[in-house]
């Protein structure tokens, strides 16, 4: 079936279609065995014809590290790519607080039932449930070969791992180095990495960025990929494909996320046929730092660790303009603790941000914009003084400092929400596999586990989970059928097609001659999002952000500006091919925001709420997992994978 392009004006049937539901590949029966059963049942490939297989790994953060340096240990021929100059480089190293495990050393009654009960009720139920099992019952295995590889985990005075708790729980389950532990896990990851590169058995390529996905008789067979340095277009082949480049957060231009993370790789995989499953599900941050000025080019994260022993409040008369060590307790409004009595400052990222952000608009934001509250530890240094608090959050407090000028040991920190991290991204199996044969998903750049909001400290063990211990028994099931098969010839017609395609983008970008460059548009771009699709959705807002897109997009293509040349390093042409990029996925985003009637997680419609305020599910209609496709004019389809939920029953979810 053929479709025109859509109209101009949009609405909501001329947007998209509506397909075929899809397959989880999740086993029939009890959800909290389902891993086992299926890990049990995966073919293997043996040990003397492992190295007959290539496998190619886009990205070297936690996920892509892990998966690269795994498939390099079991003796597969593994081709690293990243646009960093090292594999640490990677953004996993921006993670703070911790990541969770249900390994239950404190006595606190945590277990693995009440961590898929914390983790699907934290996504709004929009997960699949079997993939929460899998994620907690790995979770032991990953913080063990964390430590055994090098992680420096804090530890309590006896020597057993320190932990910590985060939003959403009322248990200490999450694991740290400090306010460093993503940088640590990183580096620890990146040398596993290398130890596989010094043993010949991974191929690393740094400062090469992927720009196409090769599918050849309807799998995933390759990348094409350009050297950052040289500008060379080149085409590596294998005989499968992984992604695990991160999430899209940066679409928003002012994001917490690092100026380079994009979502090319992802978006091209799209484009060449991969379902992009509930796009629109973007959690914003409710601790970071708030714009400070109109030039600022990004947000900066404060670990969502510091709701632990901080009290976030906003003065209760609105416009108040004292220091905030100047108004007294009874007129401080500690607006998480009044609506949610039962956990606080440690409400799930969604919630706090909703109230955050309710709270501003109501008059009562702080500091110099009125953009803000406060996050206050005043009471946590009276009650344990400044030496604990220094020694949990010592490098967080010292950042905050530096960046602000201010010190968090004096004054309240200042906060407010920030988009973070992406819960929607490519759809896959429980296999981590794409609908494109062969291209398999790990981290961010998938969708898995989190549903319509990812509690903290869940994303590094999402990440762990999928590199170490799920993607190295998948992956080898699949290549067990395609032995004898070769990797498919650089000269095979879709190889020269694709990089054809790759240089013919490249071209038009560099010739339109125009007279903005990229980043421009971009900021352009995020302001259309935060306003349109931002903490709170309507349709009115997000019909207006379509048809405002569609106007950028159009000046994009006939005004865009890049300077230099193609075949040489170029900072401003990669940023407009990702702008590109974004503009595309910037509209799905708003479509999908539109298209999903009811409130769930971060995805919140101001015309699905509760009478109190809260997200209103409608699970009679919107029970499934949106999987877009795009076809070759611009259409989308939506295709739906219907949840179900037997060990966690759908509910509202109540934090008070």
């Amino acid at each position: 079936m053929t479709h025109s392009t859509p109209p101009a004006s949009p609405d909501l049937d001329s947007l998209r279609g509506i397909g075929a539901d899809l397959d989880s590949g999740v086993p029939d029966g009890d959800p909290a065995t389902a891993w086992r059963r299926r890990r049990d049942g995966y073919r293997l490939v043996g040990p003397l014809n492992r190295h007959k297989f290539s496998v190619i790994v886009v990205g070297t953060g936690l996920a892509g590290a892990g998966c690269a340096a795994a498939l390099g240990e079991l003796g597969y021929d593994v081709h690293s790519f990243t646009f960093h100059d090292a594999p640490r480089r990677a953004h996993s190293v921006a993670a703070q607080g911790g990541i969770n495990a249900a390994r239950a050393r404190k006595v606190d009654n945590d277990s693995i039932r009440r961590f898929v009960v914390d983790t699907v009720k934290g996504g709004d139920f929009r997960a699949r449930e079997a993939d929460a099992f899998r994620l907690a019952e790995e979770s032991i295995r990953v913080i063990d070969h964390l430590n055994a590889i090098g992680a420096p985990f804090a530890r309590e005075y006896g020597g057993a791992l320190a932990t910590r708790s985060f939003g959403g729980v009322q248990v200490s389950r999450t694991y740290y180095t400090r306010g460093q532990t993503g940088q640590q896990l990183q580096v620890a990851a990146s040398q596993a990495l290398l130890r596989q590169v010094a043993a010949g058995t991974v191929t690393l390529h740094t400062r090469h960025e992927m720009l196409d996905l090769i599918v050849a008789d309807g799998r995933a067979q390759g990348v094409v990929v350009r050297d950052l340095v040289t500008g060379q277009i080149s085409a590596q082949t294998a005989h499968a494909v992984v992604l695990a480049t991160g999430g899209y957060g940066t679409v928003f231009f002012q994001s917490t996320l690092a100026r380079n993370c994009n979502a090319t790789a992802s978006w091209r995989a799209h484009r060449r046929g991969a379902l992009l499953a509930s796009p629109s599900f973007i959690q914003f941050h409710p601790t970071a730092l708030p714009v400070s000025a109109e030039w600022q080019s990004k947000t900066t994260l404060m670990s969502e660790s510091l709701r632990n022993d901080g009290r976030i409040w906003v003065p209760v008369q609105p416009g108040d303009d004292r220091a905030p060590n100047e108004i007294p307790e009874p007129e401080r409004d500690y607006y998480l603790e009044r609506r949610y009595p039962a956990y606080g400052n440690l409400t799930p990222r969604d919630v706090a941000s909703r109230a955050a952000r309710e709270r501003i608009e109501a008059g009562h934001g702080v500091g110099p914009l009125r953009n803000s509250v406060y996050l206050d530890f005043a009471d946590a240094l009276g009650r344990l003084g400044k030496p604990t608090i220094a020694e949990r959050y010592g490098n967080l407090f010292s950042m905050y400092h530096d960046a602000t000028g201010e010190d968090p040991y004096e004054v309240p920190m200042r906060i407010a929400p920030a988009a973070h991290f992406t819960m929607g991204g490519l759809w896959s199996n429980y296999d981590q596999m794409t609908s494109i044969p062969g291209l398999f998903v790990g981290g961010e750049v998938g969708w898995g586990y989190h549903g319509a909001n990812r509690l903290g400290a869940n994303s590094l063990l999402s990440a762990c989970v999928d590199g170490w211990f799920t993607l190295p028994y998948s992956i080898p099931d699949y290549l067990s059928t395609r032995l004898g098969e070769a990797p498919l010839a650089q000269d095979h017609p879709a190889v020269a097609e694709t990089a054809a395609a790759v240089r013919e983008r490249i071209t038009h970008l560099t010739s339109i001659g125009g007279t903005q460059g990229p980043e421009r548009f971009h900021r352009r771009l995020g302001e259309i999002l935060y306003r349109g699709s931002g903490v709170s959705r309507s349709v009115e807002s997000l019909t207006a952000a379509i048809g405002e897109i569609r106007e950028l997009s159009q000046e994009f293509w006939s005004d865009l500006r890049v300077t230099g040349s193609a075949a040489s390093f170029n900072q401003e042409l990669e940023r407009a091919g990702r702008v590109a990029d974004f503009l595309e996925l910037a509209e799905l985003l708003c479509v999908d925001a539109l298209d999903r009637d009811e409130s769930c997680g971060a995805h919140f419609r101001v015309d699905h709420q509760t009478p109190d305020g809260e997200a209103l599910r409608d699970d009679d209609r919107w029970c499934f997992v949106s999987a877009w496709e795009t076809t070759a004019d611009g259409y989308r389809i939506r295709h739906r994978e219907p949840l179900s939920f037997s060990a966690v029953p759908l509910q509202t979810r109540n934090y008070r």
